[in-house]
């Protein structure tokens, strides 16, 4: 949630020993604001994004398709839930594209400036007719709370190359850029960028346009790995900094290698730890770099990656497929999501307590009601905005029963100081029903009772030394603890 919208929403002088007991959603809200208020260094402006990134991004449901209309009617129902935390709207790749449908890169038909950088193309985007690019469309988003972001491949276009372009604001010209030996593998469009002052400049000219747009948010793609360019991270996250414009850079696709972790970490407030994430539990047929990579999978990719989340680094369990994925999906075709209703909770639950950035695949404009209670669960997105701590617990410490589940522990703020709360996500990823028991003890906690709120229907169990959950198949419970 916004940091500016913390102040008025202050709690009470009163201290309040059990929030998760009290029924009125204001009041839960108002202890863990307190929390919050207490962790300053989750709130600092020394990132872009001291918090996980919250939005929406086009992909999941439009592909390269997207146009103005559409994503202005999924950016208004977007800006109705922005209380709830939720402002980035994302245009993924192709909006540069004036054929989406083409089949080869002539077909496509790139759009470019007279300095090669790429632009909208006013018959899909009318607001950037006459050579005003995204600026309106920005301006539109920010006047309703929003903020705007916007999806390229690393790199410069081939056909800027053929052609030589000059590079704005600079001597050089594109070949003098363009690093041949380094394409994307799987996106015919560009050339790599060389590491050297030409190659600078492009990145510096094309963050300068963008960031005169009012950019908030800057996805690159064929970056983090197959393969891995930290020259082009470094030199984009520098040309971000020079723009003087606070932009959140996220990286894609992965997964990003844990030995890189400091470097991206150094650069980067976001980068993906999976191949391209969608609509299913498992997939039987997936390439061996992961994709399509399912949702089983990334409990084991969420549990390597927490020792580096924190304030501004923000591991990414990639975007959130679920609810209505139409009318032209970035895979397969126009569908309800695949994932049950109890899958599609372990996920949003999985990568609430993660502090996975919720970046929403679902087409807005089509929300249906079971959707819509995972984006406004106030105490879900609460762990996810401000945890303090976070982290899988170790199932040797569980006994017997835990093969195929797994539980992972969140708190926010420290004990004693109000607002404090404690949170524990039970997850089964066996394919038949299972009882998972433990005592609290096991669980991290001290040996008195404790009693525990079910943070999803919002029934609260008595006092006791122990829990017992009951979960469906690949289905899970998340319990806020006193």
């Amino acid at each position: 949630m916004p940091t500016r919208s913390l102040a008025p929403l202050l709690p009470p002088p009163a201290p309040l020993h059990y929030p998760f007991l009290m029924t009125k959603p204001a009041l839960i809200l108002s202890a863990l604001l307190a929390a919050v208020l207490l962790v300053p260094s989750l709130i600092s402006a020394q990132s872009p994004a001291p918090t996980p990134p919250m939005g929406w991004n086009s992909w999941d449901s439009y592909g390269l398709t997207v146009d103005e209309e559409q994503f202005k009617a999924n950016a208004t129902v977007l800006a109705s839930i922005q209380q709830y935390g939720w402002k980035y709207a994302v245009i993924d790749e192709g909006w540069y594209m004036a054929n989406p449908a083409g089949h080869t890169l002539e077909e496509r038909n790139y759009l470019w400036d007279a300095n090669g950088l790429l632009i909208p193309v006013p018959a899909r985007f009318p607001d950037a007719a006459n050579g005003a690019g995204f600026k309106p469309l920005a301006d539109w988003l920010h006047a309703r709370g929003l903020k705007f972001g916007v999806h390229i491949v690393r790199g410069i276009p081939r056909q800027v190359v053929a052609a030589n372009l000059p590079i704005a604001g600079s001597g050089f010209h594109a070949v003098d850029a363009a690093d041949t030996t380094s394409p994307c593998p799987w996106d015919e469009g560009n050339w790599g960028i060389k590491d050297n002052a030409a190659g600078q400049a492009y990145y510096d000219s094309m963050i300068r346009l963008y960031a005169n747009w009012g950019l908030d948010f800057l996805k690159v793609d064929c970056i983090s790995d197959h393969p891995y360019r930290p020259t082009e991270i470094r030199q984009i996250a520098e040309a971000i900094r020079k723009s003087g414009r606070p932009i959140v850079l996220s990286l894609s696709p992965g997964p990003t290698q844990l030995e890189h972790a400091a470097e991206v970490a150094k650069y980067a407030q976001m980068w993906r730890i999976t191949n391209d994430h969608w609509d299913a539990w498992a997939f039987a047929h997936s390439t061996p770099d992961g994709y399509p990579f399912g949702l089983k999978g990334d409990f084991d990719m969420l549990a390597k990656w927490y020792p580096y989340v924190g304030p501004g680094n923000w591991p990414d369990a990639d975007m959130l497929p679920e609810g209505w994925l139409g009318p032209s999906p970035g895979m397969d075709p126009a569908r309800q999501s695949r994932l049950t209703h109890d899958e599609q909770r372990t996920e949003f639950t999985l990568w609430a307590v993660t502090r996975s950035p919720l970046i929403l695949g679902t087409n807005l404009t089509r929300l249906d009601d079971f959707t819509r209670s995972l984006l406004t669960n106030q105490s879900a997105l609460f762990i996810d905005q401000y945890a303090t701590y976070s982290r899988p617990v170790d199932p040797s410490a569980l006994g017997p029963g835990y093969e195929n589940a797994r539980v992972w522990r969140a708190s926010i703020g420290q004990p004693g100081e109000r607002g404090y709360a404690e949170y524990f996500a039970f997850f089964n990823l066996a394919d038949n029903p299972v009882t998972l028991r433990a005592n609290w003890q096991q669980l991290g906690l001290d040996g008195r009772k404790h009693a525990a709120r079910n943070v999803w229907d919002d029934s609260t169990a008595k006092e006791s030394k122990d829990i017992s959950v009951t979960l469906p198949p690949h289905g899970s419970a998340l319990y806020q603890v006193q």
